[in-house]
């Protein structure tokens, strides 16, 4: 009799066990669909040479005129398997909520060095075969050396990028002095820098604000309190310890990037 129930037992036990098993999977390759869905939003490309992805406006109108982000990796997404320079950012980008609120190409392309002037003509070239563009609303943004590109390429054309969002892009250590605030003080600009940033020393962004408040520029400047160099997915979505500063009375003080972003346009910059 022990024998009997001491089976019944075990069956069971085998039994509810499969079944956690099965829910532990299943719930597992939910989560494995849904990284793959957003990834793949993003249509890969080779354009030039130079790998892409490009995610359409979500419920495309060709009547409709849609705003571009260029979105530039880091140094991590260096390469040619046109895969690892999809980053933290595009996945907000890729979230349908954002997607339905903020409706836009972004432009995803990928590097094997760092971000040139030749990188800028191919993706200016790439943006004009895309259908429906408002060239009056063309954005950047990027972390690290893709912040270092964002502002390599605002100052190569400032007239072309209607905002850019340079995240711990001043440079490393090392880096000599590169940016001539000058040439970019009249680009709506939103930089971001973590203060305990040990690769890319918040003091190279801090120099670049004060001389745009010295030339009454157009930046914002949130630092992330406490924060290392990755912060990549903060600029976005936001976080509580961020301080945001202003270089003169002409920056937009919206707090919501993805609000603040929409609302630059190049036809406002010259009305």
């Amino acid at each position: 009799m022990t024998s009997d129930l001491e089976r019944v037992l075990t069956a069971t036990l085998r039994f509810c066990a499969s079944l956690i098993l099965a829910a532990v999977g299943s719930a597992g390759c939910n989560s494995l669909y849904a990284a793959e869905r957003w990834d793949a939003l993003y249509a890969p490309q080779v354009f030039e040479g130079m790998p892409c992805r490009v995610m359409k406006p979500l419920g495309f109108d060709s009547e409709k005129n849609y705003p571009v982000i260029v979105s530039l990796h880091g140094a991590g997404g260096k390469g040619t398997d046109n895969n690892k320079q999809l980053k933290d950012w595009n996945r907000q980008l890729a979230e349908p909520q954002r997607r339905k609120d903020f409706p836009c190409y972004v432009v995803a392309p990928q590097a094997a060095g760092l971000w040139d002037a030749e990188h800028f003509r191919k993706i200016k070239a790439l943006i004009k075969t895309l259908p429906s563009v408002d060239m009056d609303r063309i954005y950047i943004l990027g972390h690290s050396m893709g912040g270092h590109g964002t502002y390599i390429f605002i100052q190569l054309d400032p007239n072309y990028f209607a905002a850019a969002a340079p995240s711990a892009g001043s440079g490393l250590r090392r880096t000599e002095d590169f940016i001539d605030a000058a040439k970019i003080k009249d680009v709506p600009i939103w930089a971001f820098h973590g203060d305990k940033d040990g690769v890319c020393p918040i003091e190279k962004d801090q120099k670049v604000f004060d001389e745009m408040k010295r030339l009454g520029g157009n930046m914002k400047f949130t630092i992330w309190q406490g924060d290392n160099h990755g912060v990549s997915g903060k600029m976005i979505v936001g976080a509580e310890n961020g301080i945001m500063h202003f270089s003169s009375d002409r920056c937009d003080e919206e707090p919501d990037f993805m609000t603040w972003l929409f609302a630059q346009s190049r036809k406002k910059e010259s009305e």
